[in-house]
């Protein structure tokens, strides 16, 4: 006996359950040494302050896809979880926290602090987890790892240590992004680049010893005050005379050099900049090349200091309106423009981020990166899509020394004590006794932590022991393959490969699939200011997991940016009620079936097996390899487009419908044949589903008459896996079925082009191109008259087309033509008119296109996928218009 599904599939009341039981059985556990072949994949760790994102929902659904289709397939597969500390956003959680209280930071003092930091995370570090589990994400909690755990702290000192006495780590006075609020470096990718409206000043700069008067434009006039230069191009035949002399500072009257530099762009303005080297990047590349002095105007709190002179103490913002008014009243201020430009922000304070001369403590990165490089041109680790190789390419070539240092109290603490007796840095593993030069014992720890990238770059061996020689790193290590966005390609994915590479000797991951940005259904960048982002919990609870996750793998093309709307999330929702309601279908017509004990092996005998049955068998073969091939290639839009439409169409408006009468006939062998193909087709399409879908399928799982313990580790079907049950269908019956489900659409599409009423019943005459055909349509004219809801069918020749509609049928070894007529069913002339009118509007709507794609410039300019569109539609118009006059020309 079968067992029954409730009436309507609740996701709200399915999904928890279904996830607690998986994880009371140990399901999503790997295990260190397995006969099977491994596969791991390392989730990039979300913020421990974070909540689940729409970028979350897509990067963790496409690597679950991954890891439950690996762990299927044989795999002994682990998807090792774990949480970032955060430092810059979880200092200011905790320090918001604080100021409610009317406490800081400061006055508690770093030990208290960070102890309370320490407790926020007990309290709410774990929050992230759980809103993973409602996604269905499979990872093995128990390996669960936090940036700031012991064995990852030790992992982070060892490797600084090792690269500090190699001269790869140094503390340095260099140029990096300041975060004046939070008194902090902070990293590219902490900098937020917005449009912004300013004003552009020209600045006349007068030359010494002459009448000569040098014109600069600059958006950020008070950092004058630092600068110690004017460059012009040395091509430049305005300005060669004067290159090697000095231009007077307005306002301050202090003299600096002018110098030549193909930096500047001769082109651009008045072909002359202002060199501000501690207070611009490429100034500072310039005053580097140029052995300038570097001036810095600013204190740590924003705050301009002493160099600003008369302008000391003033903000920023203050010191440029009163440097304004001074350099009019001066007679420096040629003019002032409105100007929009780029400026950036710090993503955690707001405030604009300044170009800050700092001593901090970087890492060596070029000679990191040379096997970093060379391992991705070799191809050891490539990208997906391969477009990204390009750039993590570039950027090795240009890249910079990395600042890892930062100014705040929550995170790893740079393991370097200096010596108050003789000045000199001991930088150790172990907090020393005593300084390892003097052996004196006044020792402070350096007061800043490491960039959180600095743990993140160690990500793939830290979590599995290093710096032991742990059985997970001899069997995970190198993991698979890292799905990220491409925004932190060079942050993070580039570091993992130089570190990885330094002390493992081996990349950290073969694959880096690369996904896009999920974006509103208009293609804008989803924020909560624009009032267009999605919370995924929320949409979980509303519609499920299981149609989120479909949602997002139905259209993920590769590296492109995903176009979400809630309109097609409902669709998916949707598509989930339509397997519930099929299953339920089936498994009432399964209800007096006797599960056979050789269960997934049973088959019947084909002798009693009907033509759709046969059928359906070799839909699903083809499906699974379709699915198959299609997941080894990433393809995963393709695969679950795939297994949507043999759901949809296939199984559910094909293969019940053909068997009902089977399936409510008398008990024969024919109907006990069906019963098994119906229910081995239910066990492979779960099985073929669940890595996309899978809470709903379990469930339904749990009911079907032929399955196994646990749907989460059956085995995935295949070709090779599934080719006894595959090897059933026969060629013929297949290619029956498939001339009969042809002449029925094709009788289906005539109703709707000619507005005929789905239940009114008409005649149709079929027209076979030879005896084999003719005889399968004999054979299946009940079938065909039922499903296409005829009055009656003539299978013979074509007769008269007069008035009639006609669609051929092709296939690679069969020809039909199908005829209906026209006359009393449907009103000619207005059918007529109809035709008149669509062709009028059609070729109205081709003419738009054709045009379009006739102008040089759009086909050049425009994206390539939107004119391969056009041009495909003005394609599609053109069959349309060739239907339409074929119709015209027998109507009339």
């Amino acid at each position: 006996m079968t067992e029954e599904l409730p009436d309507r599939y609740s996701a709200a009341d399915v999904e928890q359950r279904i996830y607690q039981w998986w994880e009371s059985k140990g399901y999503f556990k790997a295990q260190d040494v397995s006969t099977k072949p491994p596969f791991c994949i390392i989730l990039p760790p979300p913020n421990v302050t974070g909540q689940l994102h729409m970028g979350h929902a897509l990067d963790h659904t496409i690597q679950d896809v991954l890891i439950r289709w690996k762990r299927m397939s044989g795999f002994n597969a682990l998807w090792l979880p774990g949480t970032d500390h955060a430092g810059i956003a979880t200092q200011m959680v905790v320090e918001r926290e604080l100021k409610k209280k009317g406490e800081s930071r400061r006055e508690m003092g770093r030990e208290e602090f960070v102890a309370r930091v320490w407790e926020w995370k007990r309290q709410y570090g774990s929050r992230i987890y759980a809103q993973m589990k409602r996604l269905g994400d499979s990872c093995d909690w128990d390996r669960a790892v936090f940036t700031l755990d012991e064995g990852v702290s030790k992992a982070v000192r060892k490797v600084f240590v090792d690269l500090y006495k190699r001269n790869l780590i140094y503390k340095g006075q260099r140029l990096i992004n300041w975060s004046w609020p939070l008194e902090t470096a902070i990293s590219d990718l902490e900098v937020e680049h917005r449009e912004t409206k300013g004003s552009l000043w020209y600045v006349e700069y007068p030359v010494e010893g002459s009448d000569d008067k040098l014109t600069v434009a600059t958006t950020r006039p008070e950092t004058m005050l630092g600068d110690t230069a004017v460059a012009v191009h040395p091509e430049d035949d305005r300005y060669k005379r004067l290159i090697g002399k000095s231009a007077k500072l307005p306002l301050s009257g202090r003299l600096v050099p002018i110098i030549a530099d193909e930096y500047v762009d001769k082109s651009f303005g008045s072909g002359v900049v202002k060199i501000t080297p501690a207070h611009d990047f490429n100034d500072y590349q310039v005053g580097n090349r140029h052995g300038l002095p570097m001036i810095n105007i600013l204190e740590k709190n924003g705050l301009l200091n002493a160099n600003a002179g008369p302008y000391e103490g003033m903000k920023v913002l203050d010191a440029r309106k009163k440097i304004v008014e001074d350099l009019k009243a001066g007679g420096f201020l040629a003019k002032e423009e409105a100007h929009k430009h780029s400026v950036g922000y710090c993503s955690r304070s707001g405030a604009v981020v300044e170009p800050f001369l700092s001593e901090q403590w970087f890492v060596r990165t070029k000679p990191l990166a040379v096997q970093a490089r060379r391992t991705v041109e070799s191809g050891t680790t490539r990208f997906e899509p391969e477009m990204w190789t390009k750039t993590y390419l570039h950027w090795m070539e240009i890249i910079e020394d990395w600042c890892i240092s930062r100014q705040l109290w929550w995170g790893h603490r740079v393991p370097a004590w200096h010596c108050a007796d003789c000045g000199h840095v001991t930088v150790a593993e172990t907090d020393p006794a005593s300084c390892e030069k003097c052996q004196g014992t006044n020792l402070g720890q350096d007061e800043d932590v490491l960039d959180t990238w600095f743990s993140s770059a160690l990500w793939p061996f830290s979590t599995m022991g290093w710096p032991g020689e742990t059985e997970t790193l001899k069997t995970f290590y190198p993991t698979n393959v890292l799905v990220t966005g491409h925004d932190i390609i060079f942050f993070w994915v580039a570091r993992m490969m130089m570190m990885g590479l330094e002390f493992m000797r081996d990349v950290p991951f073969r694959k880096v699939l690369i996904h896009g940005l999920v974006r509103d259904q208009d293609g804008k960048k989803m924020s909560k200011s624009a009032g267009n982002s999605a919370d995924p919990v929320e949409l979980i609870e509303t519609y499920g997991a299981d149609a989120l996750r479909f949602t997002i793998m139905a259209q993920i093309a590769s590296g492109r940016d995903l176009k979400f709307s809630e309109q097609r999330l409902e669709g998916y929702r949707n598509f989930m009620n339509k397997i519930w309601n099929a299953t339920r279908f089936s498994l009432a017509a399964l209800k007096d079936f006797q599960a056979p004990a050789d269960g997934e092996k049973a088959s019947p005998n084909r002798s009693d097996m009907s033509a759709a049955d046969h059928w359906i068998i070799s839909r699903t073969q083809s499906v699974a390899k379709e699915v198959e091939a299609h997941m080894e290639e990433d393809r995963f839009s393709e695969a679950a487009n795939a297994l949507y439409h043999f759901v949809w169409n296939d199984f559910c408006d094909w293969y019940l419908e053909l068997v009902k009468p089977i399936i409510y006939g008398a008990v024969s062998a024919e109907r006990s044949a069906t019963q098994l193909v119906l229910a081995q087709t239910l066990n492979r399409m779960m099985r073929l589903l669940h890595p996309f879908i899978p809470f709903i399928t379990e469930e339904i799982w749990q009911k079907l008459p032929i399955r196994s313990e646990a749907l989460i580790v059956d085995s995935y079907p295949t070709q090779r896996t599934d080719k006894d049950w595959f090897a059933t269908a026969s060629k013929d019956a297949v290619f029956e079925m498939e001339v009969v489900k042809e002449v029925i659409a094709a009788i289906r599409n005539i109703r709707g082009e000619n507005s005929i009423k789905p239940g009114q019943a008409i005649k149709v005459r079929l027209a076979p191109a030879d005896g084999r055909v003719q005889k399968i349509l004999g054979e299946n004219k009940v079938v065909i008259m039922r499903l296409a809801r005829l009055e009656d069918v003539e299978i013979g020749e074509a007769g008269n087309l007069a008035k009639c509609a006609l669609t051929p049928v092709r296939l690679p070894e069969a020809s039909v033509d199908v005829i209906v007529p026209l006359e009393g069913v449907i009103d000619i002339a207005e059918e007529v008119k109809r035709i008149h009118k669509a062709t009028e509007k059609i070729q109205k709507d081709m003419g738009v296109l054709t045009k379009k794609l006739g102008n040089e410039n759009f086909v050049k300019n425009a994206p390539e996928e939107l004119v391969l569109a056009d041009r495909a539609q003005v394609e599609q118009f053109r069959a349309q218009l060739e239907r339409l006059r074929d119709s015209l020309s027998r109507l009339q």
